[in-house]
């Protein structure tokens, strides 16, 4: 096939450029390397391959993605703003860049006839995630945690019967969507464009909501990156990772690796090329949990990483921002049963070459 992968230059866009090519796949990248996402500038490191064709431009422009779409069979969209950013003065660049992006590249779509779209979503969708109470069994999903509260250090979510603290659980993707961020509420938002886009088309859609993605090719230096490249920018620069809260906040930890392997499933199985997937029904918008499996804590994460860098171990500083969620972990039963899809690198293999690779760059 001949697939078309928006944010191709990125930290998983690279990877999954990397797996669709030693897939036989054709490839076609669109990326704007924005400088707050690619702060060193330059071209991504596959340009030369023969197998990869790059097109330097913004997937708002509508000339530019008619003209990347020349040809494609499928599109893997990945560009967007990720992370909670600086501030809210963000807000109009992750919308820009998220929700006009995805709208100008489905109704570019909708011209050429391109009917295969694999979404890279994400699990803040959720925002809070799935809890259950000692007493009260199954909660529904709490409230943003105030303020006052966190200063006070209380950061667990407490039952609204009892006021007790709630015990995490894993989240189906049936669950309610819950954004508590910016970031998150333009991830909903590219759902329900794709949504639409299958309905009126007729064409077929994969949202994948990857959880907490890490491994070699993260970048550094940037506000704008996932909480594993925070900390190992600072064990590089010989300092402590700085955990925030009391660093047991519940995540999935998942290697860049398997995420790209799942894309490219999830590619796959539109086209009917994998044996084990049946094709994904036209007109609905199927989504799927990417994580490990396996939840840990921040700290734990942090502690890890430190370990294996050889650096000064995590300092819990009880900071918060308002716009994070205390635990998400949810369940990959659904991608496995149905796309035979399952995490494959462990969380002390993936770290240990987390923490040896070159920060910034993805491995030849």
């Amino acid at each position: 096939m001949r697939v078309l992968v928006t944010g191709g230059a990125g930290f998983i866009g690279s990877h999954v450029v990397h797996t669709l090519v030693s897939a036989g796949h054709e490839v076609m990248v669109l990326d704007a390397l924005l400088p707050c996402v690619h702060p060193g500038g330059g071209f991504p490191p596959f340009s030369p391959d023969p197998g990869v064709e790059f097109v330097h431009g913004d997937v708002r422009d509508a000339k530019t993605v008619d003209g990347a779409l020349r040809g494609v069979d499928a599109v893997c969209h990945l560009a967007a703003m990720v992370g909670l950013g600086v501030d809210f003065d963000d807000a109009p660049l992750y919308a820009g860049c998220n929700d006009l992006g995805t709208a100008v590249l489905l109704a570019a779509m909708a011209r050429a006839g391109a009917s295969r779209l694999v979404l890279a979503s994400s699990m803040v969708v959720y925002g809070e995630g799935a809890y259950s109470c000692a007493e009260h069994g199954l909660a529904a999903t709490p409230p943003p945690r105030h303020a006052a509260d966190l200063a006070a250090g209380w950061f667990e979510p407490r039952c609204n019967r009892c006021g007790e603290p709630l015990a995490p659980e894993l989240v189906p993707e049936e669950a309610p969507l819950e954004p508590r961020n910016v970031y998150a509420g333009t991830k909903v938002a590219q759902e329900h464009l794709a949504g639409s886009w299958v309905r009126v088309t007729g064409g077929q859609a994969v949202a994948l909501r990857y959880h907490n993605v890490y491994g070699p090719g993260m970048p550094r230096d940037t506000p704008y990156a996932g909480v594993a490249s925070f900390f190992r920018s600072s064990l590089a620069n010989g300092r402590a990772p700085r955990v925030f809260e009391d660093g047991a906040q519940g995540r999935d930890f998942v290697h860049v690796s398997d995420v790209a392997r799942a894309t490219v499933v999830a590619v796959e199985a539109l086209a009917g090329c994998d044996a084990l997937a049946g094709p994904v029904e036209p007109g609905l918008l199927r989504a799927y949990n990417v994580g490990s499996g396996t939840p840990r804590t921040v700290g734990e994460l942090a502690t890890a990483l430190a370990d294996a860098y050889g650096g000064p171990g995590p300092e819990i500083t009880g900071e918060y921002r308002l716009g994070d969620v205390r635990h998400i972990t949810a369940s990959s039963e659904r991608i496995q049963r149905e796309l035979g899809w399952r995490a494959a690198v462990s969380f002390a293999a993936g770290i240990a070459e987390f923490a040896a690779a070159p920060a910034g760059r993805v491995p030849a």
